[in-house]
């Protein structure tokens, strides 16, 4: 990282850069086997009253005082990725909102509140695609008030490294006191190289619903009701995969998995694998059979999302050649 001008280290940012992408050098807190200086990269969200406050491509927002600042610039965004499909963040925000649909919504502006039982954050959560239409404090007391009438805890859903204005709201809404609870990169791919893998998808069953069977292989609720049943069902074009398991009548699948085509998307979703069955490449087979049933429909987009700290399902979708798109964050009052 290079501040220098004529062998000077600068600074060469001002408060009237907050909003742009920026890369800067302070004196470390603690400093670590001699390291003097942390360097910092992501967006300036706000310069008042002698401190900075930078938001990173992780979510974090990190509180620099003027004092302790050695250099800094402003720095283009990364380069377009090569790999994978073009998509825009909204593009892709939507297609995966419709892939997994609220049981209720209303909407607060540009916000959009979900709400279904509880079932999954992603389905009880703000989707922030613009201005509230208020005040931030406000629109967060509408927020938890929201919620609150449904005795659901209030989340509000963010990304990083897509859009200025979503890791701006990061920052703001830790200043607000808001806390993140969890991360999950979002992660794209051409299509057909996953369908086109020479794996053996033979046993793989498609259906349009999931049944009991598949029901007892997914581990995201306790009771499958029909809050859990409409968000599962929701989408343009949704399709089911089972690999049947050699346990005794009655026991859970070996494998399963869902994928909802919508025009050029297909999106792979609730792709699980029984602790005994692994490592026998069920879940290949499972993405392999959706991905020449949406190839079929006309797809030629993949998209996923993987929590960030499942280095597992990162590693098999890293093989197939998904790649980051973004990261998104759910943050949660403290």
């Amino acid at each position: 990282m290079e501040f220098t001008i004529g062998g000077r280290l600068e600074v060469r940012m001002t408060p009237a850069d907050v909003g742009k992408r920026v890369s800067v050098r302070r004196v470390a807190d603690v400093p670590d086997e001699g390291a003097k200086f942390t360097d910092t990269v992501g967006v300036l969200t706000s310069w008042d009253d002698e401190v900075l406050s930078v938001t990173t491509k992780s979510g974090e927002s990190v509180r620099i005082p003027e004092s302790a600042l050695v250099a800094g610039k402003v720095v283009p965004r990364a380069p377009a990725r090569r790999r994978g499909p073009a998509a825009s963040f909204g593009e892709l925000t939507r297609t995966a909102a419709r892939a997994w649909q609220p049981v209720e919504s209303e909407l607060l502006g540009d916000w959009r509140l979900r709400a279904a039982g509880g079932f999954t954050r992603r389905a009880n959560s703000v989707l922030p695609l613009g201005d509230p239409g208020l005040p931030l404090g406000d629109a967060l007391a509408r927020v938890r008030s929201w919620y609150g009438e449904r005795d659901l805890p209030p989340y509000i859903q963010t990304a990083t490294g897509a859009e200025d204005t979503q890791e701006r709201l990061c920052a703001d809404l830790e200043e607000h006191g808001w806390r993140r609870e969890v991360t999950a990169e979002v992660r794209i791919a051409a299509l057909a190289p996953v369908g086109d893998l020479d794996v053996d998808i033979s046993a793989v069953r498609l259906t349009r619903e999931p049944d009991d069977a598949w029901l007892s292989r997914y581990q995201r609720f306790e009771t499958p009701g029909p809050h859990v049943l409409k968000v599962l069902g929701s989408g343009p074009s949704v399709w089911f995969a089972t690999v049947p398991g050699d346990g005794p009548a009655g026991a859970p699948p070996a494998a399963i998995g869902r994928c909802v085509v919508d025009g050029r998307w297909a999106g792979f979703m609730a792709v699980e694998v029984g602790q005994e069955y692994r490592r026998r490449g069920l879940a290949t087979a499972v993405m392999t059979a959706l991905a020449r049933t949406a190839l079929d429909e006309g797809a030629s987009a993949a998209w996923l999302q993987v929590e960030a700290d499942n280095e597992g399902a990162r590693a098999l979708y890293d093989g197939m050649g998904f790649t980051l798109h973004h990261s998104y964050h759910h943050f949660r009052p403290a």
